[in-house]
């Protein structure tokens, strides 16, 4: 398949346009700014792609209290002008990232949840894609283009930025080996959250691209939700010094969602896929991308 990626160069972009080459895609990267509504169609139709995953998004849940008005344009606008682009240029599908943050406040009741669990976002990150989410079902009904929507819940793995949270855990532990302080500052540690590595996750992404049904929406998740503070003790364990948790005012979120855990039997039965990657390997591999990263500087003679 001729592939083109929005977000290409980010976390995710990086590992599925390794990914697709290694199945044996073309792969196109697009650096177009999403919001350039223009130059977003020109590029698409120069690039004539088959296919576009479209990946590209403001994806800082906390920054977006922050920075809403840019949050909302970049996910809604930006999902609307990538959609737009792909139907013009005559791309046959469309894989659609949103996020399972679309949900919001829920109850142990409704756990684990599924594609039908009703949409009520808290953070204004959450509103723009759930806002995003539904342009993505209206340009298939309205349009007839082909969009497989993937509702994705947390992802990490090596290359991840560390705005987010086990990989700004892993950062500081790493900064710590090298300058000998014992202590890390943290957040909230009680958030449980449905992990899953983001190596497993493009794999997802090309199979409900080949098998997805056009117009559905499909939970990537793990099915395990786990607390931040068992990623953290995780972490701990697998430092080169001793290591310490210190708890951080400054890095709680203005609402943070107690728990999310998703069901993934949709996705299983529609493509057989399921997460491989164990948790305790994709932290080790976090804090070895962290260690490469930054590595120590070299002793004088």
């Amino acid at each position: 398949m001729r592939a083109l990626i929005t977000g290409a160069d980010g976390f995710v972009g990086l590992h599925l346009s390794e990914h697709l080459e290694a199945e044996g895609d073309e792969v196109i990267g697009s650096a177009t700014d999403i919001t350039d509504r223009g130059a977003l169609i020109a590029a698409f139709s120069e690039a004539e792609p088959e296919v576009v995953y479209h990946l590209a998004a403001q994806a800082d849940v906390g920054g977006s209290w922050e920075s809403p008005v840019e949050t909302l344009r970049v996910n809604v606008e930006g999902t609307l002008n990538t959609l737009d682009a792909a139907r013009l240029a005559g791309a046959r599908r469309v894989l659609a990232v949103t996020s399972a943050d679309i949900y919001g406040r829920v109850e142990a009741t409704d756990l684990p949840l599924d594609e039908g669990q009703p949409i009520r976002p808290v953070s204004p990150y959450a509103a723009s894609k759930g806002a995003a989410d539904m342009l993505c079902l209206q340009a298939t009904l309205g349009h007839g283009l082909d969009v497989v929507r993937a509702r994705s819940f947390n992802h990490l793995g090596p290359g991840q930025s560390d705005r987010f949270v086990a990989s700004a855990i892993a950062s500081r532990i790493v900064a710590n080996e090298r300058c000998g302080e014992t202590s890390v500052r943290v957040g909230n540690l009680q958030a449980r959250r449905d992990f899953t590595d983001v190596r497993d996750v493009v794999r997802a992404y090309r199979l409900l691209m080949s098998s997805g049904l056009a117009g559905e929406a499909y939970h990537v998740c793990s099915g395990v939700d786990r607390s931040v503070d068992e990623l953290a003790r995780i972490l701990i364990e697998l430092a080169r010094t001793t290591i310490r948790l210190e708890p951080d005012p400054d890095l709680l979120r203005p609402i943070d969602l107690e728990v999310l855990r998703g069901d993934n039997t949709k996705i299983h039965e529609c493509t057989g896929w399921t997460p491989e990657i164990p948790i305790e390997t994709t932290l080790a591999d976090l804090l070895q991308h962290w260690r490469a990263t930054h590595p120590p500087t070299p002793s004088s003679p």
